[in-house]
């Protein structure tokens, strides 16, 4: 596994915000151009967001895309799996070049296997969590995971309305990691922009996982990044 090492510094001292392209909004018919628009924008991270159709309604993309973007790109390719039985599919996508894999809680009775099963693989395991579900439903494994990842949408659909009543949990859970001194760091999904994304900076938010706001940004993909940066560095100044 590659590791960038400016998502590194940020685990170790809390530095600069991060921002995680989601491709779920790019053009699939120039996938690679637009992922190397947004590395060569600042975007720290590329997040694959994989749905099978059953744990939410939609079909999206599976290890070959990984793959694909693999070879595209050496920025950490952040994997959010919103499928049942995550496990069965982790090695597939570590083998395809998943650097972090972030499961639901929701989807997963034996979650904390689950999340040590992919630290065994070689990535960084990660906890997902719907808006609805309440923060101590992870509180058991903020030890374990390397990323909290706070849905600011309900999951399945790239472009919805962010949803400010998660915001109280986003903090929350900022809150219990550090009583913990857990090593996660936190981040938010869905709806994310440089509208919104200082309103989740400043209840604690650490990553910004944008799809949209970045591949669909009406001056270009290192025009949105470059926005959604100086929203959040601003704020957080």
């Amino acid at each position: 596994m590659f590791f960038h090492p400016r998502e590194s510094m940020i685990a170790r001292v809390g530095a600069r915000p991060l921002l995680a392209a989601s491709i779920l909004a790019a053009d699939f018919a120039r996938l690679g151009e637009a992922i190397q628009e947004a590395e060569a924008g600042g975007a720290d991270w590329i997040h694959l967001d994989v749905m099978d159709g059953h744990f939410v309604p939609n079909l999206t993309m599976g290890p070959v895309v990984v793959e694909a973007c693999r070879r595209i790109t050496r920025l950490p390719l952040d994997v959010h799996l919103m499928v049942e039985t995550p496990r069965r599919y982790l090695a597939a996508f570590v083998s395809a070049g998943a650097d972090r894999i972030s499961v639901h809680v929701e989807a997963d009775g034996d979650l904390a296997e689950t999340l040590g099963a992919i630290r065994d693989l070689g990535a960084r395991p990660g906890v997902a969590v719907n808006p609805e579900t309440p923060a101590e439903a992870i509180q058991h494994v903020l030890m374990s995971v390397d990323t909290i990842l706070v849905m600011t949408v309900h999951p399945g659909a790239a472009g919805q309305a962010f949803l400010p009543d998660v915001l109280p949990k986003v903090r929350e859970l900022r809150s219990r990691r550090d009583q913990i001194h857990s090593a996660a760091i936190l981040a938010v999904d869905g709806g994310i922009n440089a509208a919104t994304a200082p309103q989740a900076a400043r209840a604690g938010a650490e990553i910004f996982v944008a799809a949209s706001a970045v591949f669909a940004h009406p001056r270009g993909i290192a025009a949105g990044v470059a926005e959604l940066r100086t929203a959040v560095e601003s704020d957080s100044a």
